[in-house]
């Protein structure tokens, strides 16, 4: 673990790099597509995009790509924020009741929050539902109080 974030650390400092020249950028980013064994084309366009200065935008222009092919797919996005990590039942269950909600293919996305306390919040496209404890708590709180 600590080598990976070492690694995305580094890979950062590349990216973001005013020092580094257009040359050393294109050789450190095409030595990582290589050993991530990806295909010339895309190899070729981080090249591009290294060569142009514009490897900041990379992860922007990646999850532009994303959405884009997930649109023309059909595909309705979903995000799950839970507290713990959810095991491939769970997603499963979540991913088919989704589907069952929104009417189309869809993609999940899981990440983790241990702030939530417990529960679970689900963005798909502009809607949301929060189900956790830590924003159940925050309501409390707040009508204890009076204000909510």
């Amino acid at each position: 673990m600590r080598s990976m974030i070492q690694e995305s650390a580094d890979l950062g400092r590349v990216i973001n790099s005013p020092v580094l020249s257009r040359e050393q950028q294109v050789n450190v980013m095409t030595a990582l597509c290589a050993k991530a064994k990806m295909n010339d084309l895309t190899t070729n366009f981080v090249g591009t995009v290294a060569q142009n200065r514009r490897l900041p935008a990379l992860v922007g222009i990646i999850n532009a790509f994303l959405d884009e092919l997930s649109r023309r797919r059909g595909e309705a996005k979903a995000h799950v924020t839970s507290a713990k990590k959810l095991t491939a039942g769970q997603l499963k269950a979540v991913s088919d009741v989704l589907k069952k909600a929104v009417g189309t293919k869809l993609s999940l996305e899981a990440d983790v929050d241990e702030s939530l306390l417990g529960g679970m919040i689900i963005k798909v496209g502009s809607s949301m539902i929060d189900s956790s404890l830590k924003t159940k708590l925050q309501q409390l709180h707040l009508s204890m109080k009076g204000i909510g």
